[in-house]
């Protein structure tokens, strides 16, 4: 919902020009109109109560007058065609003005209004009314939505006054049925008045006053421009071109009577765009104020007297209608944008013949990583984007110019990246962070005998996060490995970072770690439980001092305790497992914990 305003010095300027003309306080009286209106000289009184005492009608109230109207103002109106179909009542920023709209032909049976506005003009709008705000203004609560007519409706528009300023007000219809039907949207039937409608024209337009009526023996004409009527000299045809804003009245002498008429004619000023430059914004911007384009469009012409507009096409331009928001939720890339200037006093004047064109400019997308890793053994790693584009400007923190840079030292690098077109600049910064990364080192294994559910720790020399795999299996962040089985296995260690990876293999084997060979059939024999999968497996077995004290082959894995047929004293004992690898080499097992107890 929304209302029409009118601009101050517009109508300051008229008031000096022009004398109140055309303004009738009674329904009864409404003046017929088919086109726009002049501003009039303002409003004073209502006349009659049109609405008997009437608390309400639509949204306006009785005012502490004790009746709805206050000042107010009718005019009426009927349909020519099907269509939609709006008004704009242009008004002083600093006043308020209230309408009703009633689809009727009676004044003694009006109904509620099908359109009503009481919204105060706080935000001290230009217009009010029913379809769009011209200026554009999305947010004015002013409006009211359009009209759907179809030809032949007849219309009442009261319009209110409920401020201390009573400079008058303009109404200047919209909307499509005036592209579709450019002459006979309203019907100009209804006018009674001899000289026709008021008439709001522009600079340059042709107005032919005629009076022509049968019977009649003289014809004298009056102007009036602010200071009462004067005979104007020598002007006795029964038409007259007029060419400045004015009140005309013709007096008709016939034989039995004489007929006096008046009409209000304005001729508004043509406006003349300014050239509008080109324009962009970054595409992280996603609202482009339309209106500092204003300045350029009106080209020193006072924004008071002129409204700018902007379209998206011709013509909607052309039209006045679909006006864009001033604030502009930017498309991608580029647009025409079309401008209009049209005159406060009068929509029919107006200049279409600029445009410019707003370009949403991409902002650099920064897709390249934030850390990067510097192998130890490296001499320099490359860092940037790895698809730059020919279209933008790379700047880095330590002077280079260029997309890419090649860095040996660790420590923080910022890029800034920018797209420049029509003098407008979109800039993106990305710091990157170099590390220094080596490649992982083992130290140890930690293997746990669990019979089948053996556990396999991996030990490195530094605390980095580096990356662990049994076998082919896939790498986990963990260096522990569960219920892996007897046998040999290969373990790696990754640098995620790019810094290489390691291997080595391990063998998984399960023993006793103590027995008791005294013949009591419990724990008699010592022996490895796993070797079975490995090539060629051989166990020797030592004792403290490094002697060799048995060798287990595949054939017999099993040890009793004695050396050459002599039982061995309780003590604790070594061994040592090698086996032959794939290359036919004899490997020795590693990270074995290979001591165990014989008890006696």
């Amino acid at each position: 919902m929304s209302r029409f305003i009118i601009l101050w010095s517009v109508l300051f300027f008229l008031g000096t020009s022009v004398v109140r003309a055309q303004v009738s306080p009674d329904c009864g009286n409404a003046v017929p109109i088919c086109s726009n209106t002049p501003v009039n000289g303002g409003t004073t009184g209502f006349g009659i109560d049109d609405f008997n005492s009437a608390v309400t009608t639509g949204c306006l109230e009785q005012t502490l007058s004790g009746a709805i109207e206050s000042n107010s103002a009718w005019y009426r109106f009927r349909t020519g065609a099907s269509g939609q179909l709006g008004f704009d009542i242009g008004i002083d920023t600093l006043e308020d003005w209230d309408f009703a709209l009633y689809k009727s032909n009676d004044c003694n049976n009006l109904g509620e209004p099908i359109r009503c506005n009481f919204f105060d003009n706080q935000d001290k709008n230009r217009f009010v009314g029913v379809g769009e705000d011209p200026t554009g203004d999305t947010q004015n609560v002013q409006y009211e939505d359009w009209l759907e007519v179809t030809a032949g409706e007849d219309y009442y528009l009261m319009i209110n006054n409920f401020s201390n300023n009573n400079s008058g007000f303009s109404i200047q219809f919209s909307g499509h049925i005036f592209v579709t039907n450019p002459y006979d949207a309203l019907d100009c039937s209804i006018i009674n008045n001899l000289l026709g409608p008021p008439q709001s024209v522009c600079e340059g337009d042709i107005v032919d006053l005629n009076a022509t009526t049968s019977g009649a023996t003289a014809y004298n004409w009056y102007v009036d421009t602010g200071s009462g009527f004067t005979q104007i000299a020598g002007e006795h045809d029964p038409e007259y071109r007029v060419d400045a804003s004015a009140t005309y009245r013709v007096e008709v002498v016939r034989p039995s009577e004489t007929i006096i008429s008046e009409v209000q004619v304005h001729f508004s000023e043509r406006p003349v765009t300014g050239a509008v430059s080109d324009d962009a914004s970054c595409s992280s911007l996603s609202v482009y104020d339309l209106s500092q384009k204003d300045v350029e469009a009106l080209g020193g012409q006072s924004p008071d007297d002129f409204v700018v507009s902007y379209h998206a096409s011709f013509p909607d331009a052309m039209n006045g209608v679909n006006a864009l928001p001033k604030q502009y939720g930017v498309p991608t890339g580029s647009q025409t944008i079309y401008v209009r200037l049209t005159s406060v006093g009068n929509s029919k004047c107006f200049d279409v013949t600029e445009q410019f064109e707003l370009v949403n400019l991409q902002t650099p997308d920064i897709d390249f990583p934030s850390e990067v890793f510097l192998c130890q053994s490296n001499t320099g790693v490359v860092i940037g984007p790895s698809s730059p584009n020919a279209n933008y400007s790379y700047f880095w923190s330590t002077g280079e110019t260029t997309p890419n840079l090649t860095v040996s030292e660790a420590g923080e690098y910022k890029l800034t990246v920018t797209h420049t077109q029509s003098g407008l600049s979109c800039s993106r910064a990305q710091n990157v962070t170099v590390y220094i990364s080596r490649p992982p080192q083992i130290t140890g294994m930690e293997i746990n005998d669990l019979q089948n559910n053996n556990t396999v720790t991996v030990l490195v020399d530094t605390s980095d996060d580096y990356e662990y795999r049994l076998d082919e299996g896939a790498y986990q962040t963990g260096n522990t490995f569960y219920q892996v089985s007897p046998g040999m296995h290969t373990v790696s260690v990754n640098d995620p970072k790019g810094c290489g990876a390691v291997s080595e293999q391990i063998v998984v084997v399960g023993f006793p770690k103590f027995f008791t060979p005294n013949g009591d059939g419990v724990n008699d024999l010592w022996g490895i439980v796993g070797v079975e999968t490995l090539n060629s497996p051989l166990i020797s077995i030592f004792d403290r001092m490094g002697k060799l004290l048995a060798q287990l082959e595949p054939s017999n894995l099993e040890w009793d305790g004695y050396w050459q047929g002599r039982p061995l004293p309780e003590s604790d004992y070594w061994f040592k497992l090698t086996y032959v690898d794939a290359r036919g080499q004899t490997v020795t097992a590693k990270y074995i914990n290979n001591h165990f107890s014989l008890k006696r």
